[in-house]
Protein backbone atom coordinates (compact mmCIF):
# COMPACT_ATOMS: atom_id res chain seq x y z
CA UNK A 1 0.00 0.00 0.00
CA UNK A 2 3.04 2.27 0.03
CA UNK A 3 4.02 4.76 2.67
CA UNK A 4 1.10 5.42 4.98
CA UNK A 5 2.11 9.04 5.52
CA UNK A 6 1.94 9.68 1.78
CA UNK A 7 -1.67 8.46 1.63
CA UNK A 8 -3.01 10.07 4.80
CA UNK A 9 -6.02 11.54 3.03
CA UNK A 10 -7.23 8.57 0.99
CA UNK A 11 -10.52 8.62 2.91
CA UNK A 12 -10.62 12.31 3.79
CA UNK A 13 -14.14 13.41 4.85
CA UNK A 14 -15.59 9.95 4.22
CA UNK A 15 -17.89 8.34 6.79
CA UNK A 16 -17.20 4.65 7.36
CA UNK A 17 -19.32 2.18 9.35
CA UNK A 18 -17.39 -0.91 10.47
CA UNK A 19 -19.16 -3.84 12.14
CA UNK A 20 -17.41 -6.37 14.35
CA UNK A 21 -15.01 -3.59 15.30
CA UNK A 22 -14.34 -4.66 18.88
CA UNK A 23 -11.17 -6.58 18.04
CA UNK A 24 -9.16 -8.25 15.30
CA UNK A 25 -9.79 -7.28 11.69
CA UNK A 26 -12.59 -4.84 12.51
CA UNK A 27 -10.47 -2.96 15.00
CA UNK A 28 -7.53 -2.78 12.57
CA UNK A 29 -9.78 -1.47 9.79
CA UNK A 30 -11.33 1.15 12.08
CA UNK A 31 -7.90 2.40 13.13
CA UNK A 32 -6.53 2.43 9.57
CA UNK A 33 -9.55 4.23 8.15
CA UNK A 34 -9.41 6.87 10.88
CA UNK A 35 -5.71 7.45 10.15
CA UNK A 36 -6.61 7.91 6.50
CA UNK A 37 -9.01 10.75 7.31
CA UNK A 38 -12.34 8.95 7.65
CA UNK A 39 -14.91 9.61 10.31
CA UNK A 40 -15.46 6.10 11.64
CA UNK A 41 -18.36 4.43 13.39
CA UNK A 42 -17.04 1.30 15.09
CA UNK A 43 -19.82 -1.12 16.00
CA UNK A 44 -19.74 -4.32 18.03
CA UNK A 45 -21.94 -6.39 20.34
CA UNK A 46 -19.57 -5.69 23.22
CA UNK A 47 -19.52 -2.06 24.32
CA UNK A 48 -16.25 -2.17 26.28
CA UNK A 49 -14.17 -3.54 23.41
CA UNK A 50 -15.57 -1.20 20.78
CA UNK A 51 -15.04 1.79 23.06
CA UNK A 52 -11.40 0.71 23.29
CA UNK A 53 -11.28 0.59 19.49
CA UNK A 54 -12.63 4.13 19.32
CA UNK A 55 -9.92 5.33 21.72
CA UNK A 56 -7.21 3.65 19.67
CA UNK A 57 -8.57 5.04 16.40
CA UNK A 58 -8.91 8.56 17.72
CA UNK A 59 -10.26 11.36 15.54
CA UNK A 60 -14.05 11.51 15.34
CA UNK A 61 -14.53 7.77 15.85
CA UNK A 62 -17.90 6.87 17.37
CA UNK A 63 -18.40 3.61 19.26
CA UNK A 64 -21.78 1.88 18.99
CA UNK A 65 -23.11 -1.31 20.50
CA UNK A 66 -25.02 -3.33 17.93
CA UNK A 67 -26.06 -6.89 17.07
CA UNK A 68 -25.94 -7.29 13.29
CA UNK A 69 -28.24 -10.33 13.39
CA UNK A 70 -31.06 -8.22 14.87
CA UNK A 71 -33.03 -6.02 12.47
CA UNK A 72 -33.96 -3.36 15.03
CA UNK A 73 -30.38 -3.18 16.32
CA UNK A 74 -29.03 -2.67 12.80
CA UNK A 75 -31.65 -0.03 12.08
CA UNK A 76 -30.64 1.82 15.24
CA UNK A 77 -26.96 1.54 14.29
CA UNK A 78 -27.62 3.10 10.88
CA UNK A 79 -29.87 5.82 12.33
CA UNK A 80 -27.32 6.77 14.99
CA UNK A 81 -24.59 6.98 12.35
CA UNK A 82 -26.72 9.21 10.15
CA UNK A 83 -27.69 11.37 13.13
CA UNK A 84 -24.02 11.91 13.98
CA UNK A 85 -22.43 12.24 10.55
CA UNK A 86 -25.30 12.73 8.07
CA UNK A 87 -24.37 9.95 5.66
CA UNK A 88 -22.57 6.62 5.25
CA UNK A 89 -20.02 6.48 2.45
CA UNK A 90 -18.40 3.15 3.31
CA UNK A 91 -19.79 0.04 4.97
CA UNK A 92 -17.47 -2.74 6.12
CA UNK A 93 -19.42 -5.89 6.97
CA UNK A 94 -16.83 -7.52 9.18
CA UNK A 95 -18.86 -9.01 12.04
CA UNK A 96 -18.66 -12.78 11.93
CA UNK A 97 -18.45 -15.92 14.01
CA UNK A 98 -17.15 -19.41 13.34
CA UNK A 99 -17.56 -22.99 14.38
CA UNK A 100 -15.21 -25.96 14.20
CA UNK A 101 -17.60 -28.79 13.47
CA UNK A 102 -18.55 -31.08 10.62
CA UNK A 103 -22.08 -31.04 9.24
CA UNK A 104 -22.96 -34.03 11.45
CA UNK A 105 -21.51 -32.43 14.57
CA UNK A 106 -23.07 -29.01 14.00
CA UNK A 107 -26.51 -28.80 15.58
CA UNK A 108 -29.21 -26.80 13.77
CA UNK A 109 -29.18 -24.08 16.43
CA UNK A 110 -25.45 -23.51 15.96
CA UNK A 111 -25.78 -23.58 12.18
CA UNK A 112 -28.54 -20.97 12.34
CA UNK A 113 -26.49 -18.75 14.66
CA UNK A 114 -23.50 -18.75 12.29
CA UNK A 115 -25.74 -17.81 9.37
CA UNK A 116 -27.59 -15.20 11.46
CA UNK A 117 -24.36 -13.28 12.05
CA UNK A 118 -22.30 -14.07 8.94
CA UNK A 119 -25.03 -13.84 6.29
CA UNK A 120 -28.12 -12.20 7.78
CA UNK A 121 -25.84 -9.57 9.34
CA UNK A 122 -24.40 -8.67 5.94
CA UNK A 123 -27.89 -8.58 4.45
CA UNK A 124 -29.36 -6.35 7.17
CA UNK A 125 -26.46 -3.90 7.30
CA UNK A 126 -26.24 -3.62 3.52
CA UNK A 127 -29.99 -3.14 3.30
CA UNK A 128 -29.73 -0.43 5.93
CA UNK A 129 -27.11 1.71 4.18
CA UNK A 130 -28.05 1.20 0.52
CA UNK A 131 -30.93 3.69 0.31
CA UNK A 132 -28.68 6.58 1.33
CA UNK A 133 -25.91 5.47 -1.01
CA UNK A 134 -28.31 5.17 -3.92
CA UNK A 135 -29.83 8.56 -3.18
CA UNK A 136 -26.38 10.18 -3.32
CA UNK A 137 -25.28 8.04 -6.27
CA UNK A 138 -22.15 6.72 -4.58
CA UNK A 139 -21.00 4.31 -1.92
CA UNK A 140 -18.67 1.45 -1.13
CA UNK A 141 -19.53 -1.84 0.56
CA UNK A 142 -16.77 -4.19 1.67
CA UNK A 143 -17.61 -7.64 2.99
CA UNK A 144 -15.12 -9.72 4.95
CA UNK A 145 -15.58 -13.23 3.61
CA UNK A 146 -12.91 -15.96 3.77
CA UNK A 147 -10.74 -18.16 1.61
CA UNK A 148 -12.83 -20.94 3.15
CA UNK A 149 -15.82 -19.55 1.29
CA UNK A 150 -14.09 -20.70 -1.90
CA UNK A 151 -12.99 -24.16 -0.78
CA UNK A 152 -14.12 -26.76 1.72
CA UNK A 153 -12.02 -27.88 4.68
CA UNK A 154 -12.83 -30.35 7.46
CA UNK A 155 -14.62 -29.16 10.61
CA UNK A 156 -15.86 -25.91 9.10
CA UNK A 157 -19.25 -26.83 7.62
CA UNK A 158 -21.30 -23.81 8.73
CA UNK A 159 -18.40 -21.40 8.36
CA UNK A 160 -17.52 -22.46 4.79
CA UNK A 161 -21.18 -22.38 3.74
CA UNK A 162 -21.83 -18.97 5.28
CA UNK A 163 -18.73 -17.33 3.80
CA UNK A 164 -19.56 -18.82 0.40
CA UNK A 165 -22.93 -17.10 0.69
CA UNK A 166 -21.21 -13.79 1.50
CA UNK A 167 -19.06 -14.06 -1.62
CA UNK A 168 -22.05 -14.71 -3.88
CA UNK A 169 -24.11 -11.95 -2.23
CA UNK A 170 -21.20 -9.58 -2.84
CA UNK A 171 -21.33 -10.34 -6.54
CA UNK A 172 -25.11 -9.96 -6.66
CA UNK A 173 -25.10 -6.57 -4.93
CA UNK A 174 -22.25 -5.42 -7.17
CA UNK A 175 -24.09 -6.26 -10.38
CA UNK A 176 -27.43 -4.95 -9.11
CA UNK A 177 -26.14 -1.47 -8.24
CA UNK A 178 -23.06 -0.97 -10.42
CA UNK A 179 -24.93 1.50 -12.61
CA UNK A 180 -26.01 3.55 -9.60
CA UNK A 181 -22.60 4.40 -8.19
CA UNK A 182 -22.29 1.71 -5.52
CA UNK A 183 -19.31 -0.65 -5.52
CA UNK A 184 -19.33 -3.90 -3.54
CA UNK A 185 -16.32 -6.20 -3.08
CA UNK A 186 -15.22 -8.75 -0.53
CA UNK A 187 -11.93 -9.83 1.01
CA UNK A 188 -11.19 -13.52 1.43
CA UNK A 189 -8.44 -13.89 4.03
CA UNK A 190 -6.64 -17.05 4.93
CA UNK A 191 -6.11 -17.61 8.63
CA UNK A 192 -5.56 -14.30 10.40
CA UNK A 193 -3.62 -13.86 13.62
CA UNK A 194 -6.61 -12.54 15.56
CA UNK A 195 -8.06 -12.94 19.05
CA UNK A 196 -10.63 -15.44 17.75
CA UNK A 197 -7.93 -17.67 16.25
CA UNK A 198 -5.95 -17.28 19.46
CA UNK A 199 -8.89 -18.58 21.48
CA UNK A 200 -9.24 -21.57 19.16
CA UNK A 201 -5.56 -22.40 19.57
CA UNK A 202 -5.67 -21.99 23.34
CA UNK A 203 -8.52 -24.51 23.49
CA UNK A 204 -6.35 -27.25 21.95
CA UNK A 205 -4.08 -29.65 23.82
CA UNK A 206 -1.04 -28.22 22.07
CA UNK A 207 -1.57 -24.54 21.13
CA UNK A 208 1.96 -24.12 19.73
CA UNK A 209 1.63 -27.23 17.59
CA UNK A 210 -1.81 -26.21 16.42
CA UNK A 211 -0.46 -22.81 15.42
CA UNK A 212 2.35 -24.41 13.41
CA UNK A 213 -0.22 -26.56 11.63
CA UNK A 214 -2.27 -23.50 10.71
CA UNK A 215 0.83 -21.71 9.46
CA UNK A 216 1.80 -24.71 7.36
CA UNK A 217 -1.48 -24.46 5.42
CA UNK A 218 -0.14 -21.29 3.82
CA UNK A 219 2.84 -21.43 1.44
CA UNK A 220 4.09 -18.20 3.04
CA UNK A 221 4.36 -20.25 6.25
CA UNK A 222 2.68 -17.73 8.53
CA UNK A 223 -0.68 -16.24 9.41
CA UNK A 224 -1.96 -12.96 8.05
CA UNK A 225 -1.89 -9.91 10.26
CA UNK A 226 -4.98 -7.82 10.89
CA UNK A 227 -3.12 -4.79 9.55
CA UNK A 228 -2.61 -6.55 6.21
CA UNK A 229 -6.36 -7.12 5.88
CA UNK A 230 -6.97 -3.50 6.87
CA UNK A 231 -4.63 -2.35 4.10
CA UNK A 232 -6.68 -4.33 1.57
CA UNK A 233 -9.89 -2.80 2.92
CA UNK A 234 -8.37 0.66 2.53
CA UNK A 235 -7.58 -0.08 -1.11
CA UNK A 236 -11.13 -1.26 -1.82
CA UNK A 237 -12.62 1.74 0.00
CA UNK A 238 -10.48 4.27 -1.82
CA UNK A 239 -10.61 5.80 -5.29
CA UNK A 240 -7.70 3.54 -6.21
CA UNK A 241 -10.25 0.73 -6.65
CA UNK A 242 -12.77 2.82 -8.59
CA UNK A 243 -12.99 0.23 -11.39
CA UNK A 244 -13.29 -2.73 -9.02
CA UNK A 245 -16.65 -4.21 -8.08
CA UNK A 246 -17.98 -7.72 -7.60
CA UNK A 247 -14.51 -9.04 -6.81
CA UNK A 248 -13.39 -11.51 -4.16
CA UNK A 249 -9.92 -10.33 -3.17
CA UNK A 250 -8.04 -13.41 -1.93
CA UNK A 251 -5.37 -12.80 0.73
CA UNK A 252 -4.49 -16.30 1.82
CA UNK A 253 -0.71 -16.56 1.79
CA UNK A 254 -0.94 -18.83 -1.25
CA UNK A 255 -3.28 -21.38 0.33
CA UNK A 256 -5.60 -21.68 -2.67
CA UNK A 257 -2.74 -21.74 -5.16
CA UNK A 258 -1.85 -25.31 -4.24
Amino acid sequence: MGDQGASADKLSDKVALVTGAGSGIGRAISIRFAKEGARVVAASRTRATVEETAKLAGGETLALQSDVSDEQSVQAMVEQTLARFGRIDILVNNAGIGTTKSILECEPEEWDRVFAVNVRGVYLSTRGVLPGMLERGEGVIINIASALGLVGVPKRAAYCASKGAVITLTKQVATEYAGQGVRCNCICPGTVDSPWVGRLLDATDDPAGARRALEARHPLQRLATTDEIAAAALYLASADAAFMTGSALVMDGGQLAR
